[in-house]
């Protein structure tokens, strides 16, 4: 090619020669290594010697929806089962504002102060729209984040049954093998959760405020039938007579209900998680229920049917995914749809089809 800036005629132009061809990759970059597959063994070998790190890989393992990664974390769960069972499984639940990751730092922080080793599975809800979580409980929780005998781990609710995580059971087997003696699940808030909560843990503490009107209107019955306990948080202030009255409503009304399953019989008390105040009360109660469920045998009794309700949990779900997840339904569905869309079949009858035409499918 003619370059005409070259010609004497154009004395001060000139053209450079240009650069040797540059390496299609940068020489000073640094590469992160791809990280190591472990096995199950190698996983379960960490857990049980205490290394967080491969727990909380393990636990990322369990979260996984990847086939490959299920795999191996249920090789993991198997392994690890017969070192669980030996913590006390709390869970926390209460109105959005009651200040549960206030109360769980509070109460953490107390009992890692008394040489006991604390897990907290705190529960992020998912948005609908993006299904992302902020996961911002070690954010929120500072104080118990940097201490030594905590474990923290938030999990993404994932559209799960109003808040639990599915996996959070599997993730307690992890922490109770890894030698953490207690284990506390916190829910986003009241609503349908709490039913998969309760069927984790072994108490279920209800966690209430004052000062937003009628205290018995601001939460459902059947959450407070569930409770083996309440606390009236934020007791300090101008709001420490208002706690207290709150306290005896709730023990009128918890003596109002039938007797519960295990004997026991729930009370309330008032704490302050910023102040410090009553918050080993609550402990004291904690540790009265296991120790009354213990003698009497409701607590072996009681995660035996958890376990029971689990197996079936996750019955449903392998089956509502089969289900969505076959390419032959797929289309099935699309086009009955259409037909209920265009008034040519009810809902209902629908539904029967689609079950009928997928257990067919399964017989073939």
């Amino acid at each position: 090619m003619i370059h005409p800036e070259n010609d004497k005629e154009y004395k001060g132009l000139t053209v450079n020669a240009g650069v040797e061809n540059l390496p299609s990759v940068n020489p000073y970059a640094t590469f992160r290594r791809r990280k190591q597959v472990l096995s199950a063994d190698e996983y379960v070998e960490g857990i049980l010697r205490g290394d967080m790190r491969l727990l909380s890989q393990a636990v990322t393992l369990i979260e996984s929806n990847l086939q490959s990664d299920q795999m191996i974390a249920q090789q993991v769960i198997e392994k690890c089962l017969p070192y669980a069972g030996n913590s006390i499984r709390l869970g926390i639940t209460g109105v959005p504002g009651a200040g549960k990751s206030t109360f769980i730092e509070a109460i953490g922080t107390r009992l890692c102060q008394m040489g006991k080793k604390l897990a907290v599975l705190a529960i992020d809800p998912s948005s609908e729209r993006s299904k992302g979580s902020i996961l911002g409980d070690k954010t929120r929780m500072n104080q118990l984040s940097v201490e030594n005998n905590a474990f923290i781990r938030p999990s993404p609710s994932a559209g799960s049954l109003g808040g639990v995580a599915r996996k959070t059971r599997e993730t307690i087997v992890l922490c109770e093998a890894a030698g953490f003696d207690t284990i506390i699940v916190e829910t986003v808030g009241v609503g349908q959760s709490e039913t998969a909560a309760h069927s984790m843990v072994d108490f279920f503490l209800l966690l209430q405020v004052t000062g937003t009107g009628d205290e018995l209107q601001g939460i459902k019955r059947g959450i407070m039938e569930m409770a083996d306990g309440i606390a009236i948080n934020k007791c300090d202030g101008s709001n420490v007579q208002k706690a207290e009255a709150a306290r005896v409503s709730f023990k009128n009304a918890l003596s109002l209900f039938p007797p519960t399953e295990s004997g026991w019989k729930p009370y309330a008390v008032t704490c302050s998680a910023i102040e410090g105040n009553g918050i080993m009360d609550v402990w004291d109660m904690v540790e009265q229920y296991i120790g009354f469920a213990r003698e009497n045998g409701y607590l072996q009794h009681l995660r035996t049917q958890q376990a029971k309700y689990w197996m079936y949990e996750t019955i449903n779900q392998n089956l509502l995914d089969s289900f969505y997840k076959s390419e032959v339904m797929e289309g099935l569905i699309t086009a009955t749809e259409n037909r209920v869309l265009n008034n040519e079949l009810s809902s209902f009858t629908a539904a029967y089809e689609l079950l009928k035409q997928y257990g067919d499918l399964n017989k073939k």
